[in-house]
């Protein structure tokens, strides 16, 4: 089974290059299964019922998400009947939505985690991992852990090696250089990075940033634009055994046409 995970998407740069890139990779590389990290996909804070609607169209099967699935409040009613949208499994189970779910009747499952090191505090992910787990009848499971620290990212990844098919971190914005697999069939890498605009500061205009750190007065952090890649992981997992074959660092850069929708972000 092959499968593609796209890193965290922001903006309408990160949401042009998906709508490109992603029907040709389902192609060239017979991909079964799509998974992007949406959460920064509307101006960078959030999504809306409207670009769940154009993932859908896209060929993607399941969005993750991370702390900011909450940004824009109109997202909220959509989670009663969008199935292939995931908020983090270890808010409380209150809270709108599903943080697992499986897909292609059942073949494959999906999990998404928020750490607790310098994100909001909420549940244990490494609790959330072992119920979540339990209640998802395949082997062949991708897990998204959005967190900050190579450290909770790495010991999740141990913690779960040989009980899900790939760990891909997100919610840095920046590849690592890691993919590995680990030694009881894991794929991991510490994160997948970020698509959209490079020509920026993790998606944002360089200067909004500089700003915000030279003079500490908020700003509003618009979206760069200039140097758009495509950055995740392409997975090869055995859906008999669940292990994982392969785990590919994907880094695409595709120079995108003229935007007639300036204002659209």
């Amino acid at each position: 089974m092959r499968i593609l995970f796209v890193g965290d998407i922001f903006g309408k740069p990160g949401r042009r290059v998906v709508s490109m890139l992603v029907p040709e990779l389902k192609k060239s590389d017979n991909v079964d299964f799509v998974i992007v990290n949406g959460e920064n996909s509307a101006g960078g804070f959030g999504i809306t019922p409207k670009i769940l609607k154009k993932f859908r169209n896209y060929g993607i099967d399941c969005i993750t998400s991370g702390n900011h699935i909450w940004d824009k409040k109109e997202i909220i009613p959509e989670f009663e009947n969008a199935l292939n949208l995931l908020r983090p499994a270890n808010y409380p189970e209150s809270a709108p939505g599903k943080g697992a779910r499986t897909f292609m009747d059942g073949k494959i499952g999906v999990i998404n985690l928020s750490g607790k090191t310098l994100m909001p505090s909420i549940d244990c992910p490494f609790k959330a991992a072992d119920r979540e787990i339990s209640k998802l009848n395949t082997p062949n499971i991708i897990v998204d852990f959005h967190a900050e620290t190579c450290e909770e990212k790495r010991a999740l990844a141990e913690y779960l090696d040989g009980r899900v098919s790939a760990i891909i971190g997100t919610h840095t914005h920046v590849q690592t250089a890691d993919a590995q697999i680990l030694p009881k069939g894991t794929a991991f890498i510490t994160d997948a990075g970020m698509t959209g605009a490079f020509d920026s500061v993790i998606g944002v205009v360089a200067q909004k940033s500089m700003n915000y750190f030279t003079l500490g007065i908020p700003q509003r952090f618009d979206t760069g634009k200039g140097n758009e890649q495509l950055n995740g992981v392409m997975l090869d997992i055995d859906e008999n055994t669940g292990k994982a074959r392969e785990i590919k660092a994907l880094r695409i850069n595709r120079p995108l046409p003229p935007d007639n929708k300036p204002n659209e972000d």
